[in-house]
């Protein structure tokens, strides 16, 4: 008998499902919904709810190990809580996990969507051969994970990982968190829009007009590339100073514009870390694009079951 995970990634304006074999086997089309964001809580929850029951009857001949949630924020992992989610703010506090458990009749696990994303790579993407990696996530903001022996590290109270707020500027522009210089604040989708601003390269222009800008030769927009490229340096020289892992993955909407990006980060790195002039360590692009987080939370329930059964 087959048996599966169905993983759901939650964001702001898209809920996706999907069901997965022990094998890393896509077993359909993942299902893909607006996310009800107007409707509250209960219509979010019921849509979560509507489509796991969906993939159940559609894969009911075989056997479904649970289903994992990937969602932004932190998360609680004793209570199954959310907190500080800025895109589900109707989530915040409230007992996700025990309130879908209950509506479903299958374990559910919570998880940080990034923190879901990095698993997802480790299983069955950029990060196969390896037990130990760090995921990079450059969108809006800039989300990471932390991956140790095969599963994710959270930490004390489950917020481990946090690597958008790593200090790369201590007299760098404020960030929400309530830091200056935050890695997020340099390197993220919305920091390049905000810097061509300054930079008078056009009003309103989105990271992607940047991109192109930068493609087509404009000078201002490779420097912004160049100073992304350099705060990522700097982050990912310090963790590799810390946790000495094998590979170092980056993700996301930013991911085309590595070439404007990749050689000053790799300079900057090989300028600040001894391990990475001296070592093998790896900086790669991840390879699932926004498959990442579904692989990740369909595979939480597989793993979990797997140590549960040593």
């Amino acid at each position: 008998m087959t048996e599966f995970g169905i993983g759901v990634d939650l964001g702001g304006t898209n809920l996706r499902a999907a069901a997965i074999d022990r094998d890393g086997n896509l077993l359909d089309k993942p299902i893909n919904v607006d996310t009800n964001y107007l409707g509250g809580r209960e219509a979010v929850i019921g849509d979560i709810v509507a489509a796991v029951n969906r993939l159940k009857v559609q894969f009911e001949g075989s056997r479904l190990a649970g289903v994992g949630i990937g969602v932004p924020g932190f998360i609680r992992l004793r209570e199954g809580f959310i907190t500080n989610s800025n895109n589900l703010p109707y989530l915040e506090n409230f007992p996700v996990r025990d309130d879908i458990e209950r509506r479903l009749g299958t374990p559910i696990i919570l998880e940080n969507d990034a923190n879901a994303a990095a698993l997802g790579e480790t299983w069955m993407g950029a990060g196969k051969e390896v037990d130990d990696l760090v995921l990079l996530t450059l969108g809006t903001g800039v989300g990471g994970g932390i991956i140790l022996d095969g599963k994710v590290l959270h930490g004390a109270l489950g917020m481990a990982g946090e690597l958008g707020h790593l200090t790369i500027d201590p007299n760098g522009p404020p960030c929400g968190c309530g830091n200056n210089g935050c890695l997020e604040k340099i390197a993220s989708a919305t920091a390049v829009e905000s810097m061509a601003y300054l930079m008078s390269l056009g009003d309103n222009l989105t990271s992607r007009d940047v991109y192109h800008l930068a493609a087509g030769g404009n000078i201002k927009a490779q420097r912004i590339f160049q100073q992304m490229g350099r705060a990522l340096g700097i982050a990912i020289a310090n963790l590799i100073n810390t946790f000495n892992f094998p590979l170092y993955l980056l993700s996301g909407g930013m991911l085309p514009a590595w070439d404007y990006f990749a050689p000053s980060m790799l300079e900057e790195v090989s300028r600040r870390s001894f391990t990475y002039r001296n070592s093998q360590t790896r900086i790669e692009q991840a390879k699932l694009g926004n498959l990442a987080g579904l692989y990740g939370a369909a595979y939480l329930p597989l793993q979990n079951q797997a140590l549960h059964s040593r």
